[in-house]
């Protein structure tokens, strides 16, 4: 049931974020005027929660299994576990019981590692705006990171 779960729990986590990648690359391409502080914040406030909803999303799934199971006598304590135990907090105030606790270990290694997945993937959303926004004050380059790239070598170039 673990295993299922991780996969379940990947595959929707690769897609969400796969539709927010390329959400934010239709912004970028559509970008052939100055980037404004507004249209960056709103991208970036997107982004942000695209992947709170996509988090949630995960951590319902594994709060429906748990009460489906019976493990929980009502949904909102199947949904409170699931979620301290995605973010591993882990109050231990509400425990699964005996014989499927393993369980409940798993989906905090998996929400750590989804976290993680997350957190990269909007790390790399800013880094790559920031890059943008700073090098489109040279002209005209293109918004892929290898004309960005090739306008540098240009740009150093004419010096």
């Amino acid at each position: 049931m673990a295993s299922i779960m991780v996969g379940l729990s990947v595959i929707v986590h690769f897609a969400g974020l796969s539709m927010l990648l390329a959400l934010v690359q239709r912004h970028r391409r559509g970008a052939d005027r100055m980037i404004t502080f507004i249209e960056n914040g709103a991208v970036m406030a997107g982004a942000a929660l695209g992947l709170f909803a996509l988090h949630g999303i995960e951590i319902w799934g594994y709060a429906f299994l748990y009460r489906a199971m019976g493990w929980f006598e009502t949904f909102e304590q199947a949904l409170y576990f699931s979620t301290s135990t995605y973010a591993t907090i882990g109050y231990g105030d509400v425990v699964l019981p005996v014989g499927s606790r393993l369980l409940g270990a798993i989906e905090g290694v998996n929400g750590v590692i989804l976290l993680g997945w997350s957190t990269a993937f909007f790390f790399t959303i800013v880094h790559r705006m920031t890059s943008i926004e700073r090098d489109f004050g040279r002209g005209p380059a293109s918004l892929h990171p290898d004309t960005v790239q090739l306008q540098r070598v240009r740009d150093d170039g004419e010096r």
